[in-house]
């Protein structure tokens, strides 16, 4: 009779795989500390694209301690349920952009509010009209939400357009809603229900 292998539990685990959301163009995961170079260099090279539609850039905006501060943040705010970022990866591993969902409200509500950014290099490829039904089956199937709600300036044609493609219905205009390039300015409200998006 062969001896009996004894089983030791496994004490040295390989590391987990981090969560994605995948299609068909893009993947989207949670940023790393070793993002930091792609990230930096994304931003710096699109900043004069992306000030516009964004609060005032501090002057560590691109600094590597306030990139693992945020990143720091963002695991937090995952963990106690509170937001939920995620960067856009083309299917060659270059980092495009970033999506997700903050003020996440639970209860009565069951909400969150959205936001995105794009490097200049990869606007208008369709990236994030390919990124942000991720985040929605995210939002409505993993998270349970109701509601996703978003806002954008009025000027922002290409935002504005991208949230009607993919089914936000327009629901307000908010009079100096956000400081955005250090003024505060008017936005309109959109939002998007767990319903019209199943449907």
């Amino acid at each position: 009779m062969a001896p009996q292998r004894k089983s030791f539990p496994r004490l040295f685990l390989a590391r987990a795989d981090p969560f994605r959301l995948t299609g068909e163009r893009v993947y989207l995961r949670a940023p790393e500390r070793g993002d930091w170079e792609a990230w930096a260099s994304l931003r710096a090279r699109s900043r004069s694209f992306l000030e516009p539609w964004e609060p005032s850039w501090p002057a560590d905006a691109l600094s590597r301690l306030g990139f693992r501060s945020r990143v720091t943040r963002y695991a937090e705010d995952w963990r106690t349920d509170q937001a939920y970022n995620f960067f856009i990866f083309a299917h060659d591993d270059a980092l495009v952009g970033g999506i997700g969902l903050s003020n996440v409200r639970r209860g009565v509500s069951e909400t969150a509010s959205l936001g995105y950014w794009i490097g200049e290099p990869f606007a208008r490829l369709g990236l994030m009209t390919a990124a942000l039904p991720l985040v929605l089956d995210f939002s409505f199937d993993r998270l349970r939400l109701h509601r996703v709600e978003a806002a954008c300036l009025p000027s922002n044609v290409p935002s504005r357009a991208l949230l009607a493609r993919t089914g936000f219905e327009q629901e307000g205009y908010a009079r100096q809603y956000l400081c955005i390039a250090g003024k505060w300015q008017d936005h309109l409200l959109f939002a998007i229900l767990r319903e019209k998006w199943r449907a």
